[in-house]
């Protein structure tokens, strides 16, 4: 799993949500795969504010596509430790 090199940031340096039109600060990692297109242990990401996590959650999950829900503080410790 990788950290999302290409996500947006705010004026803080901090990765911002990826939902439409949302600047907030992200505070959650969104893990997901497309079966049909990605091998199992591929690992896409979306990060998600407070607000949008639930939806975000709720569009990736009935399509079968979410694989874990972490914080970026955790995301971020598991990337360094490899």
């Amino acid at each position: 799993m990788n950290f999302p090199a290409t996500s947006a940031e705010s004026a803080t340096g901090t990765p911002v949500c990826s939902a439409k039109g949302c600047r907030a600060d992200a505070l959650w990692v969104l893990a997901w795969n497309n079966p049909k297109l990605h091998t199992p242990e591929r690992r896409k990401t979306w990060l998600a504010c407070d607000e949008h996590r639930e939806h975000l959650s709720s569009f990736l999950g009935v399509r079968g596509f979410l694989k874990d829900v972490v914080t970026l503080a955790e995301w971020e410790s598991s990337a360094a430790d490899r």
